[in-house]
């Protein structure tokens, strides 16, 4: 044993040559013969959160006990001579070193506030893809859920379900989406016993920050989802207002029947197929039937009308979804959906104000709702507010990064704005997403056409009809035998030519009563020179509330803006002059 002279204190380690409280040489044995050396313990061990004390306690004994130093030069009263009065600091220096550390280990990955997340997919563990509908629907309720929390960044539906069914670690995840964690699950249903494990992953280290496994009956369901979204919240470090946890703990239905009706409309929804739309609309009206107050069941009701339904024409489809989106805020007046929704239908009517006033609502209650984002930024492209525009349609691309209808509109956006490179270069990385994607070929032609290269759109329009599907084959052999008679138009007579030939097959579809564009007639006309033509079928364009509202920024009217004519009809459709 040895002891330190000045402060008595013991140590039992050999290898120690100096007190670690004041410095002094230690002695062999006990201080003195009436102090024999028979100690059994030493000290106890200070605990973790006692270090910074003890150091800071370590430094003033030092201060306190240390001799102060005489004009002849070092310490010569110290027993163990030429002590080296830096290693004073030692014990100091090693509390903060094994301070950091505990303040890493338990201040690091697993606790501190997560700002960005990704939900994937819940795995359907029951093997029975009947109830794909379930797993697919508690991953986007959660989504929903998670995104209504305003200092959280929460991947879109469409960025994490390009990731369904396939094997990939948490880190590899996080990169591709640029989130910080990622929460997976596994459902397994077994006749009306639901099973969820759920597993919460550190995307920087691949280490499991949270676990759980929830055992329900089907009954409970809508009861499980609040749970989740709460457990989840609270292993992020959230920090939410009182208003916020309620917000995202509402549970819009208390009728399991109901709720499991409504995931099953989304999931048919969400395959964006006409055929599958109208499932949805189905599922949507029956949850509604056992749930009258279903808020956000009106909600997803609305957002299919505004899907093209080829059995529903627009005069109908519009009216039904803005009957929708008003229940919908009747009983819930705080959804974003809701107001989204209405939005987009005040833009199919051209009540501008009203729209703008609906996306700004939507927007203050959600901000980190895509398709709002998406929407406005369309709106806003309309007004040529092109600045606003791409800023609105880059926060969606942003929050959904893989969705191929935002990666169009911000393609479209940018055409608008006679950014014609950064558009078409747009459109083309959205090919790359789905070479399949008709509606972005068409636009891509239409930006070649903008930009004067004729070739390249027949090419980008030919593509196109190629992969129309099967049933669409009798429509596709027109439409290449149109295309083959633009390029020998424009090949023999240029840009006229080319635009001639089609205003002349527009007619051929105006004698047979098939597919007249009152707004690619009225293009064409102005494309050719003839003014008055072109006004007589702009006219009715604004009276028939036409082309998508597009009027007021069309690059194909530029050479008609300061037309008094043009302004005019500007102003009937309300847009500034």
């Amino acid at each position: 044993m040895k002891r330190c002279p000045e402060c008595r204190r013991d140590y039992y380690d050999g290898t120690l040559l100096y007190c670690l409280d004041d410095g002094n040489a230690l002695l062999e044995g006990p201080v003195s013969a009436e102090e024999p050396a028979t100690a059994i313990l030493s000290e106890p061990p200070a605990a973790a959160g006692d270090l910074t004390q003890q150091a800071a306690e370590s430094d003033t004994n030092t201060a306190i006990l240390q001799p102060a130093a005489s004009a002849a030069g070092p310490d010569s009263s110290s027993k163990g001579g030429g002590f080296d009065k830096r290693l004073l600091a030692l014990p100091l220096l090693i509390a903060l070193i094994v301070v950091g550390f505990l303040v890493y280990r338990y201040s690091g990955p697993g606790s501190r506030q997560v700002e960005s997340i990704a939900v994937m997919p819940f795995v359907n563990a029951s093997g029975n893809a009947d109830i794909e509908y379930l797993s697919d629907g508690m991953t986007e309720t959660l989504i929903a859920s998670l995104s209504r929390i305003p200092e959280l960044s929460v991947s879109a539906r469409a960025s994490v379900f390009r990731y369904k069914g396939k094997e990939m670690e948490a880190g590899a995840l996080g990169k591709v989406l640029n989130v910080q964690a990622v929460l997976t699950g596994k459902v397994s249903q077994r006749g009306q016993g639901l099973s969820l494990y759920v597993e919460l992953v550190d995307a920087a280290t691949d280490k499991i920050i949270w676990s759980e496994t929830y055992d329900r009956q089907m009954a409970s369901i809508v009861g499980l989802q609040k749970d989740i979204v709460r457990d989840v919240s609270q292993k992020l470090q959230t920090k939410l207002s009182s208003a916020d946890e309620a917000r995202i703990a509402k549970n819009h239905t208390a009728n399991a029947e109901a709720y499991k009706l409504y995931l099953q409309g989304r999931y048919y929804w969400n395959k964006r197929t006409p055929l599958e739309n109208e499932k949805a609309l189905k599922y949507y009206e029956d949850a509604i039937a056992l749930d009258p107050t279903y808020a956000l069941a009106y909600a997803a009701l609305a957002d299919s009308y505004l899907l093209q339904l080829p059995a529903m024409p627009r005069a109908e489809r519009f009216p039904k979804a803005r009957s929708a989106a008003i229940r919908a805020l009747e009983i819930d007046d705080t959804l974003g959906e809701a107001h989204a929704a209405l939005a987009e239908v005040e833009v199919s009517e051209w009540n501008w104000p009203a729209a703008e006033r609906g996306f700004k609502r939507a927007l203050e209650l959600n901000p980190n709702y895509p398709t709002a984002h998406h929407w406005y930024a369309e709106f806003l492209s309309r007004f040529g507010r092109h600045d606003e525009a791409i800023r609105e349609i880059r926060r969606a691309q942003e929050l959904d990064p893989l969705s191929i209808p935002i990666n169009l509109i911000a393609g479209h956006v940018l055409m608008m704005a006679r950014r014609y490179d950064e558009a078409i270069a747009q459109f083309k990385q959205t090919l790359e997403m789905d070479e399949n994607f008709l509606l972005a070929r068409a636009f891509l032609a239409e930006t070649y056409l903008n930009k004067g290269m004729y070739e390249d759109a027949i090419n980008e329009g030919e593509k196109r009809v190629a992969r129309l599907p099967g049933d669409q084959q009798d429509r596709g052999r027109k439409q290449r035998e149109n295309f083959a008679e633009m390029r020998a138009a424009y090949r023999q007579s240029g840009a006229r030519g080319f635009h001639e030939k089609r205003l002349d097959q527009q007619k051929r579809n105006q004698d047979t009563g098939t597919g007249v564009r009152p707004y690619l007639i009225a293009k064409l006309y102005v494309q050719l020179g003839d003014n008055d033509l072109a006004f007589e079928w702009l006219e009715k364009v604004v009276e028939k509330r036409e082309g998508d509202g597009y009027l007021n920024v069309d690059p194909a009217f530029d050479q008609v803006r300061d037309d008094p004519r043009f302004r005019e009809l500007l102003r009937k459709a309300g847009f500034p002059h």
